[in-house]
This record gives C-alpha cells, structure tokens and sequence, in this order.
C-alpha cells in the first residue's frame, strides 16, 4: 500500500486524517513539533509499524530528507491558528504558515509526489456574503488569514508553475474530539467545554445569534482524502456542512448558564459554506449531524480538563489587541 506524509499530524484534524488513512492500510509518516499536537491523540496507534511519527518542525525538514521519500499523498495541515496571537505575532504566522508551506511544497516538488492537499482557511473571506462560494472576494481582516492564504498560494503557484499535483481545501468551523486543549483564547469548543467541566458559565459573544458552518471532524478527513484520489488538480475547495448553526444552539445542546460578552469586530454574523463544488466533483458529503456531534464530544469531555479556564474579565484581556488593532 501506498506511502502518506500527515503534516500537524498528531493536531486536531491531522491525528483523525492518520486514523482515516491507517484505516485504508496506508502506511503513515506524522510531521509535528508538538507544540500543539499531542502525542495521546496517536495513542490507538502505539504499536502499530504502520505508523512513524517525526517531532521536527516543518520548516526544519530539507526537500531532500529521507522524510519525503517514496511518499504519494502529502496531507499539510501544519501550521498556527488563532486570530489574536497572530496580531501580536504576525512574523512567526508568516514563517510557519506561509514559509513553511512553501517548504512542504518543494519536499512534494523534489520528490515527484502523487498529491498535495493543503488545508486552507475560509477565513480568507473575511465578512463574506452568503453562501459562501469558492469565486468569493478575497478579504483578509488579520495576519492569520493572511498567512493561510498565502500558503494556499504557494501551493497553487506550485501547481502552475512546477505541473505539482495539488488541491486546496477551505476548510470553515470544524469541531470535534482532540481539538486544541492549549494556549490562546480561541475556538468556541475548547472555551465552552472547560467551562462545562467547571460548572462555570459560557462565555457567548454577542447575541449568540451568530451561526457556524460547523462540520465534524471526521467528515473533515473523508473530504481530504478523496481530494487526494481524485483525478482533479488545482482545485480549490469550500468544507463545512452547508448547514449553520448559532451559538446559542450549541449552547442548548451543551446546558449550562450563559454569559454575554462584547462582540468583536472583524468577525463574521455568519459562514456558511457553498459546498455544491465539492460534493459534485468528489462525491462527499457530511454524514454527521451537528446534534450527533456535540453529543460524540460530550462523550469524551475529559480530554478538556487540563484546556485553559476562560472567564469575561481573562477573555477581556487576551482579545485586547483585537479591540485595538482591528476595525
């Protein structure tokens, strides 16, 4: 069976594309720093010699290195998220997100690989009307979706300029088990299920009115691997559910007392992905309703008890350069 290459393999995403692929048979090389990822998330996999896992950071790895050997899909999910550390740290979003796609790209390039996926942002369309489709104007609010989306092109310069088989995934609110426990205020899972743990209330900005193209996790993966065994290149695709939900009604399914607090600027009402394109051309589509989802990560809500503790007065603090910087 084919060789696979799993960047940010051990991170949210990349750990359920590794059980997708080590479903199928693939052999797996994982490539993450583990700064964000963690080991436990490849836990199932522990001795099984289907699976290498390399602790390098992307941008450390030569195009030469035995790492992109005889490899025949690359999956590229490595990088850093959150919008409020990238305005304070615009220069290692750049470096990671963007330079080190571009080293992703000449290890796929050097090595004559089948496929590149790379895992895009829709967050490259800033407030966008909806649906949102994949012709949409380009309009980035912050140095995250900058990074992101200069990453994505890089990836299609390759394929232009270099014949590098590639497609690029969009990717609008995934949720599910193993997403991120650490670091900056972020992704409203992580927040919400800490504060579940704690009994403390949840901290909904705005109205909670606003809704989410939230699409499973695994549903994600499925979507990257028939991006992989397409016969299509150079395709950009949108992924979520088509299906938004508000915040509120995550917050229904989840129970608990709420709190309201400011809404921020540069943030979308709503996303709400178009995905005619890729379920016509890949034949995918979601499998996992939302209800089911929250439900599958309330199963497993203990993975959340070490996630950092958000209140009004903390959250106030950490998105103090968002209030500032953006309009």
């Amino acid at each position: 069976m084919a060789n696979v290459l799993v960047t940010g393999g051990a991170g949210f995403i990349g750990s359920h594309m590794v059980d997708l692929l080590i479903n199928q048979g693939y052999s797996v090389r994982v490539l993450d720093n583990m700064i964000a990822g963690k080991q436990t998330n490849l836990s199932q996999h522990r001795n099984n010699n289907k699976l290498i896992v390399d602790e390098r950071d992307i941008r450390a790895v030569n195009e030469k290195d035995a790492l992109y050997k005889n490899i025949d899909y690359i999956y590229h999910f490595a990088g850093i998220g959150d919008i409020v550390p990238s305005i304070d740290s615009p220069e290692e979003y750049m470096s990671v997100n963007t330079q080190g796609t571009v080293k992703v790209c000449e290890g796929a390039r050097i090595n004559s690989i089948k496929k590149l996926v790379y895992a895009a942002s829709s967050s490259c369309y800033g407030l966008a009307t909806v649906p949102t489709d994949e012709n949409a104007k380009i309009s980035l609010q912050y140095p995250y979706a900058l990074s992101k989306y200069l990453g994505e092109c890089a990836v299609l310069h390759w394929n232009k300029v270099y014949n590098l088989p590639v497609n690029v995934i969009r990717i609008f609110n995934a949720y599910g088990t193993r997403s991120k426990t650490s670091g900056a205020y972020g992704a409203v899972f992580g927040v919400f299920l800490r504060q579940k743990l704690a009994g403390q209330p949840y901290t909904v900005v705005g109205n909670g009115e606003q809704k989410r193209d939230f699409l499973y996790v695994t549903d994600v993966a499925n979507a990257f691997y028939k991006a992989s065994i397409t016969e299509k290149i150079g395709e950009v695709y949108n992924l979520g559910a088509g299906n938004p939900q508000t915040v509120n009604y995550l917050v229904e399914l989840l129970e608990g007392p709420v709190k309201y607090i400011p809404k921020r600027p540069g943030e979308p009402e709503i996303t709400w992905a178009d995905i005619s394109k890729i379920v016509k051309n890949l034949s995918w589509g979601p499998t996992v309703s939302f209800e089911e989802g929250v439900k599958k990560i309330l199963a497993e809500i203990n993975y959340w008890k070490d996630a950092p503790l958000w209140n009004e007065k903390s959250i106030e603090k950490a998105t103090k350069s968002w209030f500032n910087n953006l309009h």
